[in-house]
């Protein structure tokens, strides 16, 4: 098996299925008791907390585990909607809010518990549909349009900020396309302006690297499965000061704001898999570029009328999807299923649609090439041979496509 849909999920890490698996059998035990195993359990969890916020520059006390990406988004925008309007500080910058992350009352009146969200067209549905809950609860919500590579210009993002602009939410890294944003320059002028950023760095983390306090990022949503950990279990940065409403009420776990038991052996995991990451980030970086760019120059030559989706370079360093006018996608992934070969026609999310990406609409595509789109995800452990079978493959594929689409039309 050739395996290219690593944005849709990655392999376990060995290494991180050895330290899980204690957890399930002999460490069993409810890290929220007293007893000794409990303290096993107990310390675990801690050192997971510490390898996670190390893999992105935070701080352990601001990482917060949840079930993965989709739950975190949901989180960063609904635990700052459903918080009262914060006061703006004694110096006019910044905002001042009226309780930490260590729970308790926010002093807000129900009032005001509506404004204005600055995101983007491109956004995964995990964020859209949550903006779209939003709207029905009064919102306003601003959808930044993207340039032809995917690019959100952070002038636009300056420019749609209002007086009552609560939180600006742009992804990292885009999961169909792949094109990196701006994060750091849209960060700043949030940070200027005093209003919230949140990142959807699903795609990003253990994969580029991700610094919260240089990039200004005041909320960011991840999940292992990206990342060579176990499925089931994310995380949402929240910085320290930052009001936000519980997710979960029933427990003090999670300092009171996502109640119910710990997934132990999921957090070690991907208390494991983050160290891996920042440990062979680099080594992985250069490998999956290389790979990354002979796959695009080689699709490109075979099969010349391939147009490649979002940025040539400032991209995902595993991330190659494309549109190949006069085809079906769905026809093209079936087809590479039958040689063995697994890849996606945009995100795991919404597979089995029938309507064309919302991605490849925001940055220009039309409906008929859309539906020809092909994304192909490496990993570390993609191989040179494995990318020349895949072209081969690809470009037989896609004449005997073509070719039957002609004889049709005859």
């Amino acid at each position: 098996m050739i395996y290219l849909d690593n944005a849709a999920t990655t392999r376990p890490d060995p290494q991180v299925l050895d330290e899980m698996m204690p957890f399930f059998m002999e460490n069993y035990a409810n890290p929220a008791s007293v007893y000794g195993p409990a303290r096993k359990a107990k310390a675990a969890v801690t050192q997971a907390r510490r390898r996670v916020a190390a893999l992105i520059g935070a701080k352990p006390e601001e990482i917060y585990f949840t079930s993965g990406g989709s739950e975190s988004d949901n989180w960063a925008i609904r635990g700052v909607a459903e918080t009262g309007q914060p006061e703006q500080s004694e110096t006019g910058q910044g905002q001042k809010y009226a309780v930490d992350c260590g729970g308790g009352e926010t002093g807000q009146s129900e009032q005001n518990r509506t404004g204005h969200m600055i995101t983007t067209r491109i956004e995964h549905h995990a964020v859209l549909h949550t903006c779209e809950a939003l709207e029905r609860k009064g919102w306003d919500i601003t959808y930044l349009t993207p340039d032809q590579a995917g690019v959100v210009a952070p002038e636009d993002v300056e420019r749609a900020i209002r007086p009552d602009t609560r939180l600006i939410s742009v992804m990292f890294a885009n999961n169909e396309i792949g094109t990196i944003q701006k994060v750091r320059e849209i960060g700043q002028i949030a940070h200027n302006r005093g209003i919230l950023f949140h990142t959807d760095a699903v795609q990003a983390v253990g994969h580029v690297p991700v610094r919260v306090d240089e990039m200004h990022i005041d909320l960011l949503s991840a999940s292992a499965h990206k990342f060579h950990g176990p499925k089931g279990i994310g995380f949402l940065y929240i910085r320290k000061g930052t009001a936000m409403e519980p997710l979960i009420f029933g427990g003090a776990q999670e300092r009171s704001r996502r109640g119910g038991t710990h997934h132990v052996p999921g957090i070690v995991g991907m208390g494991k898999a983050a160290e891996l990451a920042m440990e062979k980030m680099g080594e992985r970086m250069r490998r999956e570029t290389e790979l990354r760019d002979r796959l695009i120059t080689d699709v490109l030559r075979e099969i010349p009328d391939a147009i490649l989706n979002g940025s040539r370079t400032g991209r995902l360093p595993n991330n190659v999807n494309i549109c190949i006018p006069g085809v079906e996608g769905e026809s093209v992934l079936i087809l590479l299923d039958a040689h063995d070969i697994c890849a996606s026609s945009g995100s795991a999310c919404t597979s089995g649609s029938l309507e064309p990406s919302h991605v490849l609409r925001a940055i220009g595509l039309t409906d008929d090439i859309a539906r020809g789109s092909l994304r192909l995800t490496l990993s570390h452990e993609t191989t040179e041979e494995e990318i020349g079978e895949t072209v081969r493959v690809l470009k037989e594929i896609v004449g005997r496509l073509k070719q039957a689409t002609d004889y049709s039309q005859q």
